[in-house]
Parts: structure tokens; sequence; C-alpha cells
């Protein structure tokens, strides 16, 4: 029975891995779970699996929380610090690493040095710590499984060559909501239009991070460290029907790709269930139906994040930490109508300019840096 600790549970992730759960009831059993502060809905989930521990990372809940809404043999544990416990924890297999933004960082970098198998939907992990977080799993035998469909896919078409034979990667975006707008039409374009996303499901963050393709920049870093390329070796096309989720080109011409229909139950069964493949939950690819598959370069003109990713996956060292912090605050500051569109690629931009590069950080030095690009972030003005 593979026990997993699924942290970030109440989100679009964490919501996906537990229906993967109830289906295969018989390999996976959830032995804690973690929210942020919605305590009721951890409640809500804690009935249905009855895991050992709940953790709330946000501690200003506590005085809120109703204890006897928990089921009795959960066990109700608070902080940042309860999470990095869990993720170590003895009795867990898999850590889920299900956390939005850097807030993740601490409980995927303690599953990871613990040894364990971690399901990686946290892409921001390996953005801001990519080298520190890949040499702990050399040293302590973690695996780091994908979540992410872009990197699930590429992960599965790597099994089907050798590495020294990879010339380039390519991930594909399905182009966000603005996808065939103008760059007039982009750069007026509120948050209502932008929370729109044509294929899927996302919380706000992330939605909005695919209306920039700042989730593709994103993306890009994360493929650069966790699949040990160079960024040269790393590229991006749009394709629109989110049916392809990215290809392996080797050296000798041919091409790999995974196929599915976009559904994320099936990436996260594949890391709980690798090297195994369990029946489907998510649906299966009608092929009597004809369908069309489109790939487009993307305009780096019309969406100038994508183009930061590049450039930081080149970079390495500080700038990954930079770039994310930047990114999350700004972000918060479009939704909540402070910045347009195209501020958020250009505070990123600029912080990123201002900040003093550091090639082989500690951990210690990247989240005061993070915590420096979020005060910068908060106080830019366009």
């Amino acid at each position: 029975m593979n026990q997993i600790a699924l942290l970030g549970a109440t989100g679009s992730i964490g919501t996906s891995c537990l229906d993967v759960a109830r289906v295969h009831g018989d390999a996976v059993q959830v032995f804690a779970v973690s929210a942020n502060g919605s305590w009721q809905k951890l409640a809500k989930i804690c009935h249905e699996f009855q895991p050992k521990i709940a953790i709330l990372a946000d501690e200003s809940c506590r005085p809120n929380v109703k204890f006897d809404e928990f089921p009795a043999g959960t066990e109700v544990r608070f902080g940042a610090e309860a999470l990095c416990e869990v993720a170590a924890d003895d009795r867990v297999d898999t850590v889920v690493a299900a956390i939005v933004g850097a807030a993740g960082l601490g409980s995927s970098h303690a599953a990871v040095k613990a040894g364990k198998r971690v399901a990686i939907a946290n892409k921001e992990t390996l953005v801001v710590a990519g080298p520190i977080i890949m040499q702990a799993a050399a040293e302590s035998g973690s695996e780091l499984i994908p979540v992410d469909s872009e990197h699930s896919a590429i992960f599965q078409a790597l099994l089907a060559g050798r590495k020294e034979d990879v010339a380039q990667i390519v991930l594909t975006s399905s182009g966000g909501p603005f996808r065939e707008k103008s760059r007039d039409e982009i750069a007026s374009a509120g948050p209502k239009a932008a929370l729109k996303h044509p294929t899927w499901d996302m919380g706000p963050k992330i939605t909005i991070d695919s209306a920039t393709l700042m989730n593709k920049a994103l993306e890009v870093i994360e493929a650069r460290w966790l699949f040990n390329l160079q960024a040269e070796q790393i590229d991006v096309v749009v394709h629109p029907q989110s049916i392809v989720h990215s290809f392996v080109e080797y050296r000798d011409g041919s091409v790999i790709a995974q196929l599915s229909p976009p559904d994320m139950r099936l990436p996260i069964q594949y890391a709980l269930s690798y090297p195994e493949r369990w029946e489907a939950v998510a649906p299966r690819f009608d092929f009597k139906s004809a369908q069309s598959l489109d790939f487009v370069p993307p305009d780096l003109e019309r969406f100038p994040a994508l183009q930061l990713g590049f450039d930081v996956a080149r970079q390495g060292g500080t700038s990954g930490a930079v770039l994310n912090a930047a990114n999350e605050i700004a972000v918060s500051r479009y939704l909540q109508e402070e910045l347009s569109f195209y501020d958020i690629a250009n505070v990123c931009r600029e912080v990123l300019s201002r900040h003093t590069f550091h090639a082989s950080p500690s951990l210690e030095e990247l989240v005061a840096l993070d915590d420096w690009a979020r005060k910068e972030t908060t106080q830019w003005q366009p």
C-alpha cells in the first residue's frame, strides 16, 4: 500500500489526486493531507479518507478551527514546520507536492532530503532551487516524478531512448485565453477575461500564468533542472487542442510524444503508479472521431513573459527565485487590478535586472532573495 502525503489537498491538483485515490484505494492510502487555511474543506476530506494527520499551513486560522469537525482518528497540526515533518515522516512513501507557489519549497525539500518519492506538481520548487533539490535527490535516492502534464509527457517519452541521444524537448502550450488576440486587445484585458482558460480548470494564479505564458516560462526552467538539460535543448510550441502534452526529439530525428485527453488525473496517477500503469481514471482518447492537431510557434512579442523563462534557464543561479517571487506578487496585484496585463512581465524583467546575481546560491540566500523580490514588486509602479 502506497502511503501518500497530499500537500495541497484542496486545490485543483489535490482534488484530482483524491479522485485517483478513490478509484485505486487498493493501492493508495491517504496518510496525511494539508490545506492553507480552508479547514472546513480539509475536514470534509478527512471524513472521507480518514488520514492520520491533517495540516493547516496558515497558523493564523487556528482560533477559528472547530476541531470536533475532524474525525477522531485524525491529528490536526499547524504551520510550515508541520508540513516539513510529515513530508519526512517514515510512514510516508510518496509526497504529492501540490502546494501552489514558493510556499511549497520547504516541504518539497524535506521530502527529497528524506529520500521520498515526490510526485511534484509544485514547479516553483525547481524554478527557485533546482540545483539544490536535484543534488539532494542524488544524495538521498529520492525519485522526482513530475505531475505537470508537460513534464510527465517528457518523463514518459524519455523512456524511449538514451539520455545522451536527446536532441531537444518541446513543451506544448494551449496558448491560453488570449491565443488569438492582438497585442492591443491583450494589453487592455482585465482579470475576468484572463481567468477564462479554454482547456484547463485551475486556480486563479496558475490560470493567469497560463494567460501570460509565464507558466510555460516556469516550465522551461523546471525542465532545465529536472531533466538535466541545457537551456538550448528546450523549446515551446503552441498546441491549442492540448492533446499532445510534449515531445522529445532524438538526434536521429525521431520525435516521441505522449498524447491523451487533457485531464490531470492521468499524470497524477502515473506519478503514483510508476513504473506500473493502472486502469484509467481519466477519459481515454477517441480515435473514432475525426480530429486535427495544430502546432504554432509562440509569439514572444504578444507574450514576452515566455522569453524570461528562456533567459532564466540559461542564467541559472539566483534568477529563478527572483523571477518566481516577482511573478507571484505581480499576478496578485493584477488580480486586484493594481497592474495591467503587460505590467506582469515588465515588473518581473525589471526586478530581475536589479537583483544581485549569484551563480551558486545557498537555500538561505534564495529565501532571502525571494523576500527581497516580493517587496520590490509590491512597491513597483508602472
